[in-house]
């Protein structure tokens, strides 16, 4: 039984959906502020547009490219204590195109000067220590060691991090990889060792984030951003595993809640990311697809099933479902499988 501190789930993180409509200073309500916000448009071949309230509105970051930090002043305008609202750009682009939002939330906010060999650099952030997520702004100094204080008060168990001030690679690492090995949100390749230079063969602690001296995560003065998640029981569960059996009766993957969201990997072979979520369309047999490492459009496969403790896995695809190899995942609540004092959530 997955006893939790966070009874309501939709406090902190929120999938939702909406028709675009091309109207300027548009509201779109989520329930709460968000901190980073992640959109596709699911009718399109376009990319999938990543913002956060550290880097500031209108600035966007996409996870299927390795393209540079943009800026779309007619785009995600602004944040609001119940949402976000837009402009006419994209995030509202092509009228009767149905969007994909998904929204969580850190808001406690600072900044200071990184830690660890080299020269201290400046780095700011936003954290939610009840939520286990937090996004850190900083900038690089270029000495294997660097260390980056992600402010969660526990250890992530993953970490995803992008060069926003020139191309770079998404790299993410954390608790199911081992402290020698990486992957890459923006391609379809399997986890592999970057020899330490990405984060020095060193697993993120509880204070702090480590790195190497490439230039893809610790150029001297370059800017990058850290997304930091780690798992709350009855809320999250980041970095777990499952092992494929190639069976259309595939596995059952507990996590204590009926998920909201739901984001894999196929660790050890190349094959893209996978999400899916509980509001496109949101029901067992139609829980359609996206892949962010790619621009496609939604798809109408259903490969996993949403339970009210978890998700079985129903498909043989490798990118799901192959024998015997091992799947990471990242998946976040709709509601606790059981709540605070002990009686069943409110998962339907």
């Amino acid at each position: 039984m997955a006893y939790t501190t966070i009874d309501n789930t939709a406090d902190y993180f929120n999938t939702i959906t909406y028709v675009a409509n091309e109207t300027d200073d548009r509201a779109v309500t989520v329930g709460f502020q968000p901190d980073f916000v992640w959109l596709k448009d699911t009718d399109q071949a376009v990319n999938h547009d990543l913002y956060d309230s550290v880097r500031g509105a209108t600035k966007y970051i996409s996870s299927n490219n390795n393209n540079a930090e943009a800026t779309q002043s007619d785009g995600l305008k602004s944040f609001t204590s119940t949402g976000f609202t837009l402009g006419t750009g994209w995030g509202n682009q092509s009228t009767n195109d149905v969007y994909g939002a998904w929204n969580w939330k850190a808001g406690t906010t600072g900044s200071g000067t990184t830690t660890g060999s080299g020269t201290g650099k400046a780095y700011s952030y936003s954290v939610s220590t009840d939520a286990g997520f937090s996004i850190v702004e900083y900038l690089g100094n270029g000495s294997a060691g660097h260390t980056i204080p992600h402010h969660l008060s526990d250890t992530p168990d993953l970490v995803f991090c992008k060069k926003t001030s020139d191309t770079g690679t998404w790299w993410v690492w954390g608790n199911p990889l081992g402290s020698d090995q990486i992957m890459e949100l923006n391609s379809t390749s399997a986890k592999y060792n970057p020899n330490g230079n990405y984060h020095n063969d060193t697993m993120p602690s509880s204070s702090v984030v480590t790195l190497g001296s490439d230039s893809e995560a610790n150029g001297n003065d370059a800017t990058y951003i850290l997304y930091c998640f780690a798992s709350k029981k009855g809320y999250s569960k980041v970095g777990g595993s499952y092992t494929g059996n190639g069976n259309a009766d595939g596995p059952f993957v507990w996590t204590g809640f009926r998920p909201a969201f739901v984001l894999q990997k196929n660790a050890g072979a190349t094959q893209g990311w996978q999400l899916q979520d509980n509001k496109r369309d949101g029901y067992n047999g139609d829980n359609d697809l996206l892949q962010p490492h790619e621009n496609a459009t939604e798809s109408g496969v259903n490969r996993i099933d949403i339970l009210s403790n978890g998700f079985k896995v129903i498909t043989t695809d490798a990118g799901q479902n192959s024998s015997g190899v091992a799947y990471i995942y990242m998946a976040f609540a709709e509601a606790p499988f059981v709540n605070s004092n002990g009686v069943p959530g409110n998962a339907r």
